[in-house]
């Protein structure tokens, strides 16, 4: 039996993925099946590197853990941990994939920016004055 392990990041949410060879297409995410995620948009949104892998995703299962951020940042941590574990199991999704969306295999590095001492309310490094 194969196993692989993949993670995806978006802002704080981690996503770690395990994709087990000879399965039946299950896809668990944080003990739960991916038909029970809401609401509908995320579990499209999850589901796309699944639709594009065809039937090689209905031959493997793949557990997914994930922690932090929200709920859209944990759908494509999500959807990026999937989509790695698909590429690494079957070499030619890979460039499906790209072809399709490079946020499939490539994480997305922006994050938000830190807060600046003396001004509690922004990331602005300078308080703006307000007379002129």
């Amino acid at each position: 039996m194969k196993i692989i392990h993949t993670s995806g990041k978006r802002k704080s949410a981690v996503a770690r993925a395990t994709l087990y060879d000879k399965g039946k297409g299950v896809v668990r995410i944080n003990s739960m099946l991916l038909d029970t995620v809401q609401p509908e948009l995320v579990r499209t949104f999850i589901s796309e590197p699944l639709i594009l892998a065809g039937d090689v995703a209905k031959k493997v299962d793949i557990d997914v853990n994930v922690r932090g951020g929200g709920f859209m940042a944990r759908a494509e941590a999500i959807r990026l941990a999937i989509a790695r574990a698909l590429a690494k199991y079957s070499k030619k999704l890979e460039k499906v994939f790209l072809n399709y969306d490079r946020h499939l295999l490539v994480a997305d590095v922006r994050r938000k920016e830190p807060h600046k001492p003396g001004n509690s309310k922004s990331a602005r490094a300078k308080r703006q004055k307000s007379y002129r």
